[in-house]
């Protein structure tokens, strides 16, 4: 199951087997969690007329949240993937293997900048 993000294709959605932030997953599922409970709970503030500073403080540490979860999936992503493919790349003599995963992780950090 990919999400559409404009200028991606298919295939750099759904990508078979184990992904480099197995070992981090459940770490990453505890602070997406908490970071869906701050939105929740600034959704909440909002409702209730809260003060906007409050408010705005609230966002600025859900973004950190989002942000520090960013990282750790692209370090993991870099680490994992693009390793992998540097080694197929050189095993199979095909240049484009690294080629693509470089692209895509410089597009993660394209729209990570754009954020």
């Amino acid at each position: 199951m990919g999400v559409y993000i404009e200028g991606m294709t298919s295939t750099q959605t759904e990508h078979p087997g184990p992904h480099g932030y197995s070992e981090e997953k459940q770490a990453y599922l505890r602070r997406l969690k908490r970071a869906e409970g701050q939105v929740r709970g600034i959704a909440r503030m909002v409702e209730e007329d809260k003060y906007c500073i409050d408010i705005l403080t609230q966002m600025a540490a859900v973004n950190k949240a989002l942000h520090a979860v960013s990282i750790g999936l692209l370090e993991d992503h870099i680490a994992h993937c693009v390793v992998n493919a540097a080694h197929e790349s050189q095993e199979s003599g095909n240049p484009e293997i690294v080629s693509e995963k470089v692209s895509e992780a410089t597009a993660a950090i394209s729209r990570l900048l754009r954020s």
